[in-house]
C-alpha cells in the first residue's frame, strides 16, 4: 500500500480544512489545556519532591506531602495527567488531517475529556490520602481506574471511527502508529486493572504485571503516537517524503513485538527463564532502533542545516535523539554485565526521564503547538513565550538527565567497591541531585508559560467575542430605551 509523500502532505484546501479542522477544535483544545495543567502541576510536585533530598524535614509533618505520596502523585500527574491526554489530542488531530476527514461524534471526546479528568482527580485525591495501590505507574485506587476506563472508550472509539472514515487513499506511516497506539492501550489498561484491582493475581506476579504494563505504556502506547508525530513533521517540514516507508513498517512492528516483552530487570524475584527472554527481546530492540535512525538520517542527509531554520523541526529531531539515545541507554542496561552495577542508581532515573520527557514530551509539545496554530485562530499569541517554553524544556531534560547518568556511573563503581561503606557511596550522587533539581526549576517556568499562552489565547477569544457581541448588545439596548 503506497504511502503519500510530504508534498501531498502539505497540499491542504481550504475546503476540507474548515470542516474537518473544525470539528475537532473543542475536544483536542480542552485536552491540551487540561493536559498543560495536569503537567504543570505535575512538575512543581516533582520540584518539591526533588527538595525533599536536599531538606528531608520539609514539610515533614504533613502526611499529604511526604515523599511517598508526592513521588507517586507527581508521577500519575505527567503519565495519565498529561502524557496520555495530549497524546490522543495530537492523535485525534493527526487522524483529522491525515485523512482529511471530520472528527466523528467530537461531544463524546468532550465528555471523554471531562470524565477522564474527573476520575482523575479522585484518583489524585486517593494518593494523597494514603490509598495508592504501591505499583510503579499504576498508583490509582480502584474507583479511580475504573473511571479512566469508561472515559477512554468515549475518546478511543471516535478516534477509530475518524480513521475508519479518512477519505484519503492510502495510509501514511504515522497512521499505522497512531492506530496500534489506540488499541493498545485499553488492552493493556484493563488487563492491569484486572490483574492489579479488580482480581489481584499473588506474590511476584504482581510486580511481573506491573513491568509488562509500564513497558507496554510507555513503548508502544506513547511511544508509538511521538514516532507518529516525528514521521510526519521531519518530513513536512522538510518538504521531501519519507526515505522508506518500509523501514518505518519494519520498525513498526518489531516494535510491536520487542517491546512488550522488555523491561523485566535481570535481578527481578522471577524464574530465570522470564528476565532472560525479557533481555533477549530487550536486545532485539536495537534492530528497528537503527531502521529508525537510518530512516531519519537518509531523510535528513544533506539539510542538516535546516535544522536551526524551522523549529518545530529543530524540537522534532531533539526529541527523535533523545529516543535514540533512551533506547540504547535500555538496552545497554539491561545486559548482565551493566545491569549489577548501575541498577540501584540515579542512572534508572535518568533513563526513563530521557524517554517519557526528552523523548515523548517533546514530541507532543511540537504538535501540540502546531494543532494550535490550525485550531485558533492566529495561533498561540505570544511567539516568545513558546520560545521561553521550550527553551526551559529542552534545558531542563539536559540538566536533569545528563547529572543523573553520570552521577549513576560514579555510584555503580563505588557500590561495587566492597571496601566502600554504603552511605560513603551515595555521596556521588549528591552533585547529580543538586543539578537535577535546577532543571526541574526550568520545567516549572517552562510549564508555566506554556499554560500563560493558553491564557493569553483564551483572553484572546473572549475579547473578540465581545467584539463582535457588542455591536449587537448595543443595538438592542437602544431598542429597550425605545
Amino acid at each position: 500500500m503506497k504511502a503519500p509523500d510530504s508534498q501531498q502532505l502539505t497540499s491542504d484546501t481550504p475546503a476540507w480544512r474548515a470542516v474537518a479542522l473544525a470539528s475537532c477544535r473543542v475536544p483536542v483544545l480542552l485536552l491540551l489545556f487540561c493536559a498543560g495543567a495536569w503537567l504543570l502541576c505535575g512538575s512543581v510536585l516533582g520540584f518539591l519532591g526533588s527538595l525533599k533530598f536536599h531538606a528531608p524535614n520539609l514539610a515533614a509533618d504533613s502526611a499529604w506531602l511526604t515523599y511517598g505520596r508526592l513521588q507517586p502523585l507527581q508521577q500519575t500527574a505527567y503519565l495519565y495527567g498529561f502524557a496520555f491526554p495530549a497524546a490522543w489530542a495530537v492523535a485525534l488531530w493527526l487522524l483529522v488531517r491525515l485523512g482529511r476527514t471530520p472528527l466523528r461524534a467530537p461531544w463524546l471526546v468532550v465528555f471523554g475529556a471531562l470524565l477522564w479528568n474527573i476520575g482523575l482527580k479522585l484518583g489524585a485525591l486517593g494518593i494523597l490520602a494514603g490509598h495508592a495501590t504501591g505499583f510503579e505507574g499504576f498508583a490509582m485506587p480502584r474507583h479511580a481506574a475504573l473511571v479512566l476506563i469508561v472515559a477512554y472508550a468515549l475518546i478511543g472509539i471516535p478516534a477509530l471511527l475518524t480513521f475508519h472514515g479518512r477519505t484519503r487513499p492510502g495510509l501514511y506511516v504515522s497512521q499505522w502508529f497512531l492506530l496500534a497506539a489506540l488499541f493498545w492501550f485499553p488492552w493493556i489498561y484493563i488487563s492491569a486493572v484486572a490483574l492489579l484491582i479488580l482480581v489481584p493475581v499473588r506474590g511476584v506476579m504482581q510486580p511481573l504485571v506491573d513491568w509488562w504494563y509500564l513497558a507496554n505504556a510507555h513503548q508502544v502506547a506513547l511511544g508509538f503516537i511521538g514516532l507518529a508525530i516525528l514521521f510526519d513533521v521531519i518530513p513536512r517540514f522538510l518538504k521531501r517524503p519519507l526515505h522508506s516507508q518500509y523501514l518505518a513498517l519494519t520498525a513498526f512492528w518489531l516494535l510491536a513485538l520487542f517491546a512488550s516483552w522488555s523491561g523485566i530487570p535481570d535481578s527481578a524475584p522471577l524464574p530465570s527463564w522470564i528476565p532472560g527472554v525479557s533481555l533477549v527481546f530487550t536486545v532485539f530492540l536495537m534492530v528497528p532502533l537503527l531502521a529508525i535512525a537510518l530512516n531519519f538520517h537518509q531523510t535528513l542527509a544533506g539539510r542538516y542545516p535546516e535544522i536551526r531554520q524551522s523549529w518545530p523541526l529543530a524540537v522534532a529531531v531533539f526529541s527523535l535523539g533523545c529516543y535514540l539515545l533512551a533506547g540504547f541507554l535500555a538496552v545497554a542496561h539491561a545486559l548482565p554485565a551493566v545491569h549489577p552495577f548501575t541498577q540501584f542508581t540515579f542512572l534508572t532515573q535518568g533513563k526513563a526521564f530521557l524517554f517519557l520527557y526528552g523523548f515523548l514530551a517533546m514530541a507532543v509539545f511540537v504538535g501540540l503547538y502546531l494543532a494550535s496554530h490550525d485550531l485558533i485562530e492566529g495561533g498561540l499569541p505570544s511567539m516568545g513565550l513558546m520560545k521561553t517554553h521550550l527553551w526551559c524544556a529542552g534545558m531542563g531534560v539536559t540538566l536533569y538527565v545528563l547529572p543523573l547518568v553520570l552521577g549513576g556511573l560514579l555510584q555503580g563503581r563505588a557500590l561495587q567497591d566492597p571496601a566502600i561503606p554504603f552511605m560513603d557511596t551515595l555521596r556521588p550522587g549528591l552533585m547529580a541531585l543538586r543539578i537535577s533539581t535546577l532543571g526541574d526549576v526550568l520545567l516549572v517556568a517552562g510549564h508555566a508559560a506554556l499554560m500563560l499562552n493558553f491564557v493569553l489565547a483564551g483572553a484572546r477569544y473572549c475579547r473578540r467575542r465581545m467584539g463582535h457581541a457588542g455591536p449587537i448588545l448595543a443595538a438592542a439596548a437602544a431598542e429597550v430605551r425605545r
